[in-house]
């Protein structure tokens, strides 16, 4: 693939709260940009305040894509991402202006680096046996039938994962090959977006912790609460679901369920959170990236629009 067939972009890495709308909001005030979410909860309709989605003022400031584009009771994709992500980064490029990945969903930036396994599509008769079966024995049951057949999954896997488990007996069902096995193949699907990449780590993880709880506390006050319960009533929903998997969901869900009271509810969203975060600078310290930033440190912000200059000159 030679230098000029390619898409030129900006990857802005970060994990949950360290400010990644808002350095998009100031990039745009100076440089002409749209951004790319790499965010796979910023996609679900009417979920916006447990997300921390921009809100309308700040998207008509700088336009955003892949916000808002399925309901919370539909599937998106790592491949869907893909295709998406890279069909739109040529389309920003076409208009003059440079793309800007932002978010903190660290296989979407995997799979643009690195491509994708060729994983079957999912099989909704499938999912549902092993739900039921989940339902009926437990989600520890069916990860020991992993541990039988995918060893090496079933090892870096939480017995609790459901959403993994599921993916990874599912795939076993549909091919009769361990998921780590496929997962080894090659992959061909070599992207055409080449990348300056910059990492927000925080050296402070207090600050980030703090960061963190300060910002759940503001989403229960401006209404999470009430979201989720028009979220209930309006879809047919349940905590299996990708969209109620998003961190802070399932505990809003539990409160509402009576399970604990709200302040128990924001210190379990607070953790939940914090393992997030956890989870994110785990991935990105695994990915080679030559720019790493503290996100709480004055000099980054400049820093960052000096990189993508260098792509609008």
């Amino acid at each position: 693939m030679n230098e000029e067939s390619l898409t030129h972009a900006i990857f802005l890495l970060g994990p949950t709260a360290t400010g990644k709308t808002d350095i998009c909001l100031e990039l745009a005030q100076h440089l002409p940009i749209e951004v790319i979410s790499v965010d796979s909860a910023l996609v679900y309709r009417h979920m916006n305040i447990g997300t921390a989605k921009p809100e309308m003022d700040a998207l008509s400031q700088c336009p955003h894509h892949l916000i808002n584009i399925i309901d919370p009771n539909e599937y998106y994709s790592v491949a869907q991402f893909k295709a998406d992500a890279e069909n739109l980064a040529k389309e920003i490029k076409s208009r003059g202006a440079i793309p800007v990945f932002a978010g903190g969903t660290m296989m979407y930036y995997k799979a643009l680096k690195d491509g994708l396994n060729q994983l079957p599509v999912r099989d909704a008769n499938i999912r549902k046996e092993i739900d039921l079966e989940a339902k009926q024995y437990g989600w520890p049951h069916i990860h020991e039938k992993l541990r039988k057949i995918d060893p090496e999954t079933a090892k870096r896997l939480n017995p609790n994962d459901s959403q993994r488990i599921q993916r990874a007996m599912e795939v076993f069902n549909i091919t009769g090959e361990p998921m780590s096995k496929l997962l080894d193949a090659t992959i061909l699907n070599q992207t055409n977006i080449k990348t300056i990449d910059i990492a927000l780590v925080p050296e402070s993880r207090s600050k980030l912790h703090e960061h963190i709880g300060l910002r759940f506390k503001k989403m229960i006050a401006m209404g999470f609460i009430e979201e989720v319960v028009q979220l209930k009533k309006t879809w047919d929903l349940s905590l299996e679901m990708p969209s109620m998997r998003c961190v802070g969901y399932r505990q809003v869900w539990e409160f509402l369920e009576g399970k604990y009271d709200e302040q128990t509810l924001i210190d379990k969203g607070s953790a939940a959170t914090r393992q997030l975060a956890k989870r994110q600078l785990t991935w990105l310290r695994s990915f080679s990236i030559k720019h790493v930033l503290d996100p709480y440190s004055q000099n980054t912000r400049p820093q960052i629009q000096r990189l993508v200059e260098t792509l609008a000159s």
